[in-house]
């Protein structure tokens, strides 16, 4: 029998990197019980004709093929397959590694040593591009711009780049020794050796910074994680405190994360007991999440949207769209994903992520292929994903209106 836990994860792909992220999502998480794991191909599917079709193929490798055949491998890619056969992009069948890192990734902790890689195609090296706030990259030393030359004294370049990152983590308390090489603003380089301690990195999705006229700012990069609502109240509180009478949240090109977490940061905008958010499944069953708790966030604010800002900022946006009469959304209209998808591990530990619900906005507004419609339209400004306060013209525009 189905286990569920109410998980809910919306995401998309973010960056390649020691940490990946994947697309929009509802998690239900556990064992399905009524699938078994089998050397014949036509054990993996139930239905007869494509059983059929694919023993007859697999009888004709089995036969004929001159190369090595690896039957644990035929199953996966097959399965993969017919998942795809939907010609849905957020379906999709995860392996049993890939269903390990998909955890990890999701729920925002992981354990390493906190490092973002980036391929440089024109060098052929892997350059660390950013450090996580409080991880033991950042508290040893490491730094953006770093080319890693060696992992545990073996030598690595951009060959190396779909790899390096299984070398690079492991388990929590073991550690691994890093060389890189550091360039200063003169071009003068220096090899450089860490020695660094693996442990459980939580990883940062906000910032905040206060701007003039007392006016607050908070990006949120990503939902990604089970404490991004916790890192926002923080960082809103901070702001608070340091004399913030308005505020802009920025989720400019956030792909979106966990569906609970946009919620619980709409709760602070709404008051109690509203309708927040309305899920639909194949049936045409409703379901309905409310605000739990009372209006926090008074103050005048701006909400900071573009083409790239999807699912779970979506839902954000939509809610206070909806709802809160005190946030303006200025920018451009979002990407428009508003279905959701439901991840099934099997018994093996891989998984199946499929799309199985609908979501809409309290007063019922469709999201998906449509996307959430700023109240101020700027459309004359490209985020590159940091702050510019000279240029930002959507910036400026939500500072105006604070003003």
């Amino acid at each position: 029998m189905k286990t569920k836990q109410n998980f809910k994860i919306v995401m998309t792909i973010i960056i390649t990197a020691v940490i990946t992220f994947s697309i929009t999502m509802l998690w239900v998480y556990g064992g399905t019980g009524n699938i078994k794991s089998s050397s014949l191909l036509g054990d993996a599917f139930k239905s007869d004709k494509l059983s059929t079709k694919i023993e007859l193929i697999n009888q004709k490798i089995s036969s004929e093929f001159i190369g090595e055949i690896d039957e644990d491998e035929l199953v996966e890619w097959a399965v993969k397959g017919y998942v795809a056969g939907l010609e849905d992009k957020y379906s999709e069948y995860f392996t049993k590694e890939e269903m390990e890192e998909y955890y990890s990734d999701t729920i925002g902790e992981y354990v390493g040593i906190g490092v973002y890689i980036t391929l440089d195609s024109e060098n052929n090296e892997i350059v660390i591009y950013d450090t996580i706030e409080n991880s033991p990259a950042k508290e040893a030393g490491l730094k953006a711009g770093d080319i890693l030359k060696e992992v545990d004294g073996v030598k690595c370049n951009g060959d190396d780049y779909d790899t390096i990152t299984s070398k690079i983590k492991g388990k929590i308390g073991t550690k691994v020794k890093i060389k890189v090489l550091r360039k200063d603003e003169n071009n003068n380089e220096q090899t450089l050796e860490f020695e660094i301690e693996r442990r459980n990195v939580e990883i940062i999705r906000t910032s905040s910074k206060m701007l003039d006229g007392n006016i607050g700012y908070i990006n949120i990069s990503s939902f990604d994680g089970v404490k991004v609502s916790d890192q926002f109240e923080a960082e809103y509180d901070k702001l608070v405190e340091q004399g913030a009478k308005s505020l802009i949240v920025d989720i400019r090109s956030n792909g979106g994360g966990i569906v609970d977490e946009a919620v619980e940061i709409a709760d602070l905008f709404t008051d109690k007991d509203q309708v927040l958010l309305i899920e639909t499944d194949k049936e045409g069953n409703e379901l309905q999440t409310k605000s739990k708790r009372d209006k926090k966030i008074t103050m005048n604010c701006a909400l900071l949207v573009n083409q790239f800002s999807a699912s779970a900022s979506e839902i954000l946006a939509g809610i206070v769209k909806d709802l809160a009469s005190n946030v303006k959304i200025i920018g451009e209209t979002t990407y428009g994903k508003g279905v959701i998808q439901g991840l099934y591990q099997l018994p093996d530990g891989s998984g199946l992520k499929l799309t199985i619900e609908k979501y809409f906005t309290p007063n019922h507004n469709e999201i998906n292929g449509k996307g959430i419609e700023p109240d101020i339209v700027v459309d004359d400004y490209e985020y590159a994903g940091t702050l510019d306060l000279e240029n930002d013209t959507q910036l400026k525009k939500a500072i105006e209106i604070l003003q």
